[in-house]
C-alpha cells in the first residue's frame, strides 16, 4: 500500500489551486498532511479538504523541509522565486506553470503521452505541466501520431476565460450580467477588449513575430513532448466567452495517409481520449456541455481534410482548468509515489 505524503499546493486561493485540491480529494490521492499557501494577501483565507477547514499559510515564510510533495499553481515568477529553494529543501516539485517546461533537464509530462519521463525528476527534483491547451492537443493527438507520423498542426483555440485566472471569470460574468441588463459599454481590465458576447484573438502577450506567447508555447511544447522537434505547428489563440473548457479546431498533415475510420478507430483506444462523432445536430462535444467538470478530452468532427491529400480535421475540448492543469498534475503525482518514490 502507497504511504501517505505530506502535500503543499502554492496558489491554494487560485482557480487551479482550489481546483487541485478538489481532485486530490476527488482521487484519493495519499496526502497524511496539507499545506495550503498563497501571498500574504490572501493570509486568513481557508481551502475545504477531506471536510475540514485548512488555513492558508504565507509561502514566503514557509519552509519546505515540511512537505515531501509541492504543487506549483501561482505563476511563472513565482516558482522562478520560489521553485529552487523547494526543491533545494528535498520537496519534489510538480510546476503548473511556464518556468521549467523547455528546460533541457526537467521532463514535460501528460501522464497519457510520455509517463516514462516521470523518474527524470531526480534531474533538479521538478517535473514540468504544460500549457492547458498543449495537454488536450498532445492526448488526441499521440496515438495518431505513432501511427501515421504528424509533419504539421493548425490549430485554431477557443479557449476559456477560466485560463486567465479568477478576475478574467469575474469579468465575464459582470460584463455578462451588465449587458443583459441594458447597461453598457463595459470596462475591460482583465482581458484586453470586452470578452461578453464577444472573441478576443489574443492570448498572452505579443512576440516580435506576431504571434502570442501562448500560440509559441502550442508549438514549442508540442515538439519536445511527442519528441519530435520537425513537427510544424501553426497556432491562433482566442479567447471566447465561455468559463471552463478549451475547444480546439485541428488541422493535421500526416507523413502517411489515415482515414478518418482509422483516425477514430485509434482514438476510441487512446488513454484519456472519448470520441463523440456522431454526424447530426449535437452529435459533436462541446466545453459546456461535455468537457466542464471533467478530465476526459473530447473528440469530434473527425473527417479527412479535403484540401490535401494526407490531411485531418478534428475538433478537440477538454476542461482547462483540471484536465489542463489540476489533473495533469495529479496524475503525474500519482505515478511518481507509485512507481518512483
Amino acid at each position: 500500500m502507497t504511504r501517505a505524503f505530506k502535500v503543499a499546493v502554492v496558489g491554494a486561493s487560485g482557480v487551479v489551486g482550489e481546483t487541485l485540491i478538489r481532485v486530490l480529494e476527488e482521487r484519493a490521492f495519499p496526502v497524511a498532511e496539507l499545506f495550503a499557501l498563497a501571498s500574504q494577501r490572501s493570509l486568513g483565507k481557508k481551502v475545504r479538504f477531506r471536510g475540514a477547514d485548512v488555513a492558508v499559510d504565507d509561502l514566503e515564510m514557509f519552509d519546505f523541509r515540511r512537505a515531501e510533495i509541492g504543487f506549483f499553481c501561482a505563476g511563472a515568477v513565482v516558482s522562478r522565486e520560489h521553485v529552487p529553494r523547494a526543491s533545494a529543501a528535498g520537496c519534489i516539485i510538480i510546476d503548473n506553470t511556464s518556468q521549467f517546461r523547455l528546460e533541457a533537464d526537467v521532463p514535460l509530462v501528460v501522464p497519457e503521452v510520455n509517463a516514462a519521463l516521470i523518474g527524470e525528476y531526480v534531474n533538479r527534483g521538478i517535473i514540468a505541466n504544460p500549457n492547458c491547451s498543449t495537454i488536450q492537443l498532445v492526448v488526441a493527438l499521440k496515438p495518431l501520431h505513432d501511427v501515421a507520423g504528424i509533419e504539421r498542426i493548425n490549430v485554431a483555440t477557443y479557449q476559456a476565460v477560466s485560463g486567465a485566472g479568477r478576475r478574467a471569470v469575474e469579468e465575464l460574468a459582470v460584463q455578462s450580467a451588465a449587458l443583459l441588463g441594458g447597461q453598457g459599454p463595459v470596462t475591460a481590465t482583465v482581458i484586453a477588449k470586452q470578452i461578453a458576447f464577444n472573441c478576443v484573438p489574443q492570448v498572452d502577450e505579443f512576440l516580435e513575430s506576431g504571434y502570442t506567447r501562448e500560440e509559441m508555447k502550442m508549438l514549442w511544447e508540442t515538439r519536445k513532448i511527442l519528441a519530435d522537434p520537425a513537427i510544424r505547428v501553426n497556432a491562433t489563440a482566442v479567447r471566447v466567452p465561455v468559463f471552463f473548457g478549451h475547444s480546439q479546431a485541428v488541422h493535421l498533415e500526416t507523413r502517411l495517409k489515415i482515414t478518418a475510420e482509422q483516425a477514430r478507430t485509434l482514438l476510441s483506444k487512446a488513454p484519456g481520449v472519448e470520441v463523440m462523432d456522431e454526424r447530426r445536430p449535437g452529435g459533436y462535444p462541446t466545453a459546456a456541455t461535455e468537457a466542464a467538470n471533467r478530465d476526459t478530452v473530447y473528440v469530434g468532427r473527425i473527417r479527412e481534410d479535403i484540401s490535401t491529400d494526407r490531411g485531418l480535421n478534428l475538433w478537440l475540448v477538454a476542461d482547462n482548468v483540471r484536465k489542463g492543469a489540476a489533473t495533469n498534475s495529479i496524475q503525474i503525482a500519482e505515478i511518481l509515489v507509485r512507481e518512483h518514490i
